[in-house]
């Protein structure tokens, strides 16, 4: 990050290097590390305390401890393994005691020559490690140690309060020897150029960096790693949220064309229309929205909300307020079946208002048109002529819409629909196709805490509905463990039943469609899951089509079942959806096709099966498929997890609570940051390595209030080298490109 000459250098070069040739490709192929101050921002994972001096009689087990103690005796075996078939392979066991007690070390291979040279009887020496059972006796595994020359009563505490460094490591590389390689390059932190600048870090008591890298690598105490962390995570939350302020601040200077609805234009038709009102909080997003629509600076909002508060009804009033304005809107969803649904609704809403041009479109009328890449030849010619002429005020579709064929008569307003599934090189290709450059409006069903929404969409301004229309039912959710209570399951199908026999309809959801050609099939893949020791995580997950047939068969025979998942062909998937959608089918198998836009007010109850093997946010999302009418919503996760599992408690937390906001909190907790801001998000790996977008919550917001000040009064941040250097580090080409996109 904080890149000046010296630690620039790189770790290998051709004549000579900082650290061993084969040390430092292991880094640079393995870690990502290539110069001294990527070293220098590799910080400990944890550290080790080799522990409080433990006497041999009171050792607990599974801790590591650190003993003083006197060899006793020690022997060297010879023993046969499959590596050393002949009988060459060496184990040397030690013992030692302290007086109060007797304990067992042991080395093996390689490692028994130093400690059979260092280790003979009367020898005193500290030992440090972590205590095991074998054959019913204590004992310490290659423990590290230290010999004792003289008393050496100061040597015996300075070296067992010492706190050992972890770094992330690779089987390639030990944490020891990346410790030893950043012992090599330490003295280079002096020379580590300050992005902060001196009145906030001396306003905020942070350290000096040189000095703050030098803590987290060499602490004397824990205080010098909570200041050294504390100073780092500064320069992280800083530095990114810079980066997005200076973003928003050049957004700020682009021209795009202001859009302001007709008095009584398409929009107050459609709002005359409407059979109930708004909500408070749709009303107050929409001022929000019309007010950026309204300068002559393209807007760039991101509309997050809970699952059915009514997000589609606020973008479609966006859209529409740009029609009116002589613009056109375009709306992208993520799979065709999406977008499909999304243009059947939207026609829904607008009635006669989408038939413009069209015989019975009323006087404001526009046309609505869907573009997905499987439309035959005729349709996508004739969608392709409105989007050129203007004819079509709302164009909705796929990827399809990016292609270079695609052109726009005036395109003025772009919608994203479920961000975290969208390339930003697609949204980036939509926006090019403006004179000028479009409003941009992003819409995600999955609520984000708001220190996430600050970090991975802090160039966007943030819109929250978490109002829910009047009229949404409650959902009851229960966790119904299949194998410790196998009725808890036949029940679960005899609730579907009831539901089916009171006129309703339900869903039973799967994580795997179940041919052949799906890959979750493969065993091998199968094995690479979570916790292999966990018998319900061994076989593979459960899919829709056997599903499907086992409870034609079974436990629902009689009731229509019809199944839909990705690979089925778009018109199937289509008709699948409009016999559901017109109460033809009384339950629908599917996998998480149906996890956003399925709208069906008639379906009451969800199955979903294996629900373990899904995310707090992607369960959350699947059960705002029901309780959309007016009668209350079940939705039941079956799991053969144990009782004590951690997958449980996720279950029992989504069960537990219909708070989005909260489980995404829980979600990510679980998932770390990782995920959240890797390269789903931004294109870039991650760039975080101490700041935790949840614990942190206050760095971040204040880092962001500096960044604004600072970006406004300096937005080329001439007065502070130190602060370019770092973002030049942070982005680096292909996050440079991800905040060019935004």
């Amino acid at each position: 990050m904080d890149l000046v000459p010296a630690l620039e250098e790189p770790l290998k070069q051709p004549l000579k290097s900082v650290l061993g040739p084969a040390t430092a490709k292991v880094m640079a192929e393995h870690l990502g590390l290539h110069t001294v101050g990527d070293l220098l921002h590799h910080y400990p994972r944890r550290y080790e305390e080799r522990g409080q001096l433990t006497h041999l009689a009171d050792l607990p087990m599974d801790e590591h401890v650190t003993v003083v103690a006197q060899v006793a005796d020690a022997r060297l075996h010879s023993f046969a393994s499959s590596r050393t078939p002949r009988g060459k392979g060496q184990r040397l066991e030690v013992t030692i005691t302290d007086g109060s007690g007797r304990l067992q070390l042991v080395f093996f291979g390689n490692g028994v020559h130093k400690p059979h040279k260092d280790l003979l009887p009367g020898t005193r020496a500290m030992f440090a490690g972590k205590v095991s059972v074998f054959n019913h006796r204590l004992q310490l595994a290659h423990p590290a140690y230290e010999l004792l020359r003289g008393d050496g009563e100061e040597a015996v505490e300075t070296w067992a309060g010492s706190l050992i460094p972890l770094y992330p490591a690779t089987a390639k590389l030990e944490s020891w020897k990346i410790g030893k390689a950043v012992q090599t390059v330490l003295p280079a932190a002096q020379e580590a150029l300050d992005p902060l600048p001196p009145a906030l870090r001396e306003g905020r008591g942070l350290l000096p960096l040189p000095e703050a890298l030098l803590k987290i690598h060499r602490p004397a105490t824990k205080a010098d790693i909570a200041a050294a962390r504390a100073r780092l995570k500064w320069d992280e939350a800083f530095v990114l949220q810079v980066a997005l302020a200076r973003r928003r601040y050049a957004d700020a200077q682009l021209p795009a064309v202001a859009r302001r609805p007709r008095a009584d234009g398409l929009l107050t038709a459609f709002d005359d229309r409407l059979p109930f009102t708004l909500t408070e909080g749709q009303q107050k997003v929409s001022r929000e929205i019309f007010a950026d629509l309204a300068t002559e600076h393209p807007m760039h909002r991101l509309l997050q909300g809970e699952v059915g508060s009514g997000k589609t009804l606020v973008a479609l009033r966006a859209m529409l307020a740009v029609v009116d304005a002589g613009g056109q809107a375009a709306l992208l969803a993520p799979t065709e079946v999406l977008a499909q649904q999304h243009h059947r609704s939207v026609t829904e809403m607008m009635g006669d208002l989408a038939e413009g041009g069209m015989l019975g479109g009323t006087e404001h009328a526009t046309k609505v048109v869907l573009l997905t890449g499987s439309m035959g030849a005729a349709a996508r010619r004739k969608a392709l002529l409105d989007l050129a002429t203007g004819e079509a005020g709302v164009v909705i579709g796929t990827h399809a819409l990016i292609e270079d064929k695609v052109q726009f008569h005036d395109l003025g307003l772009v919608v994203v629909d479920e961000q975290h599934r969208f390339g930003v090189e697609q949204r980036d290709a939509l926006r090019g196709k403006g004179k000028q450059p479009p409003h941009l409006l992003v819409m995600t069903a999955t609520p984000i805490p708001r220190t996430v929404a600050m970090t991975v969409f802090g160039d966007l301004e943030t819109s929250v509905l978490d109002q829910l229309p009047a009229g949404r039912s409650p959902i009851a959710s229960h966790v119904v463990p299949a194998a410790d209570k196998p009725h808890f399951l036949a029940r679960a199908w005899e609730r579907v039943r009831e539901e089916v026999e009171n006129g309703h309809q339900a869903y039973v959801v799967c994580p795997r469609i179940g041919d052949d050609i799906d890959e979750a099939a493969d065993p091998k893949k199968a094995a690479k899951k979570k916790s292999a020791e966990d018998e319900a995580e061994k076989r593979p997950p459960l899919a829709v089509l056997d599903v499907a047939d086992h409870l034609a068969k079974g436990p629902l025979q009689g009731l229509r079942v019809e199944v839909l998942h990705g690979r089925m062909h778009p018109d199937d998937k289509d008709a699948v959806m409009r016999r559901f959608a017109a109460g033809d089918t009384d339950v629908l198998v599917a996998t998480t096709v149906i996890e956003v836009g399925v709208n069906v007010p008639n379906a009451t109850a969800m199955v979903i099966m294996d629900a373990d093997r899904f995310g707090v946010s992607q369960l959350h999302q699947l059960r705002g498929r029901v309780g959309r009418g007016s009668a209350p919503g079940l939705c039941l996760l079956v799991t053969e997890m144990p009782e004590a599992s951690a997958a449980r408690q996720r279950l029992n937390a989504v069960a537990a609570t219909l708070d989005g906001f909260e489980l995404s909190r829980i979600d990510l907790e679980q998932r770390r940051e990782g995920d959240v801001l890797g390269q789903a998000q931004s294109g870039a790996r991650s760039s975080l390595r101490v700041l935790e977008v949840i614990e942190d919550e206050e760095v971040i917001a204040e880092a962001r209030s500096e960044a604004m000040t600072l970006v406004t009064a300096d937005p080329d941040l001439d007065q502070l080298p130190g602060l370019r250097t770092a973002l030049d580090a942070l982005l680096d080409e292909e996050r440079e490109q991800y905040l060019e996109k935004g």
